[in-house]
């Protein structure tokens, strides 16, 4: 099969295409290769993907003409769209970006799928699009329409958007919600890979709510093993489904979304000494109180997901953390 991966470059999305391209398939990998941390490790992400079944190509997504003469030229049978700009603080100081790239560059991937009879587009969602809710575990058949960032608007905004080009063409989308993904090759700006860079420096490490704050940590290969089973579960309408009885995870169109996560919430305070316990360093702690936009606790009900493919997730805290924390120290050679 012929698949497009946006966001090749990414932590979730290089790893994607690599199992992809392991399995025989022909990938397609888009990035713009922005600048929201080092070029350099998005560059060594694809380094390691040597495949002659691979190409890729640096574009943004929100490059209309450029979107739509790829899909044109290539007929993707599957596309997995992971592209966007992330993080829930820097959309506090930045939010235009979250439009040009969440928003326009979420259309032109369902355009380029309307216009060319893509097979099944999956999508990254976020679990941050629970927002103010406050019932745990979070379940898809639960309302979400109270986020607490323009990033988890967006993602919800997404979800929209896909269900009515659902609804209008037929096309088969699923939505998945990621719950705190990590792992080695992980972003920068995520909590682990900051904590190990100021612990190994000796530097001090800013614990947010004086730490009272849990987690849904779900390593990086449970979560591509979750993509790539869901990605051939084609979903389907249910025609009885009304907006009244039925979940809002569901719909009378081809349209579905899942939760993708662990589904055991951690205390942070335990996944900093999981990480102190792999380095060998205990951590310098300033304790600080909750930041804007940030929620207390999340925790994925996975119920549905594992109905629907088997996927439960392997790989607990302590083996992942230390996982990420030998990469760390293989990848900068300390």
């Amino acid at each position: 099969m012929k698949y497009l991966v946006t966001g090749a470059a990414g932590f979730i999305g290089s790893a994607v295409v690599e199992r992809l391209t392991d399995m025989g398939h022909q990938v397609v990998g888009i990035d713009n290769m922005n600048d929201y941390y080092q070029v350099s490790l998005k560059e060594d992400r694809l380094k390691r993907i040597e495949h002659d079944s691979f190409s890729f190509r640096q574009i943004d997504l929100a490059d209309r003409e450029g979107i739509a003469t790829l899909f044109a030229g290539e007929q993707f049978d599957v596309v997995i769209h992971l592209a966007a700009q992330a993080g829930v603080r820097y959309s506090i100081d930045n939010p235009l970006a979250y439009a040009d790239s969440n928003l326009v560059g979420h259309l032109t991937i369902l355009e380029g799928c309307r216009h060319n009879k893509v097979k099944h587009l999956v999508y990254a969602s976020s679990s941050s699009v629970y927002g103010l809710n406050q019932k745990m575990p979070f379940d898809t058949s639960d309302s979400v329409d109270h986020p607490i960032s323009l990033y988890a608007a967006t993602k919800k905004s997404n979800e929209m958007m896909a269900h009515s080009y659902s609804h209008l063409y037929g096309i088969p989308t699923t939505g998945l919600r990621f719950f705190t993904v990590y792992g080695p090759w992980g972003r920068p700006d995520m909590a682990l890979f900051k904590f190990t860079k100021a612990i190994v420096n000796g530097d001090t490490i800013d614990v947010y709510n004086n730490g009272d704050m849990q987690r849904d940590f779900t390593y990086i290969d449970d979560i591509v093993e979750g993509i790539i089973r869901i990605q051939g579960v084609i979903p389907q309408p249910t025609p009885d489904w009304t907006v009244e009885q039925g979940s809002p995870a569901t719909s009378s169109a081809p349209y579905r979304i899942y939760n993708i996560g662990h589904g055991s919430p951690v205390k942070l305070m335990s996944f900093i000494e999981s990480l102190e316990d792999a380095l060998g360093i205990e951590a310098k702690k300033n304790f600080m109180p909750m930041q804007p936009g940030d929620v207390y606790a999340t925790y994925a009900d996975t119920q549905d997901l594992f109905a629907a493919t088997g996927y439960k997730p392997q790989v607990g805290v302590q083996e992942g953390v230390k996982a990420f924390a030998d990469w760390y120290r293989a990848y900068y050679k300390l």
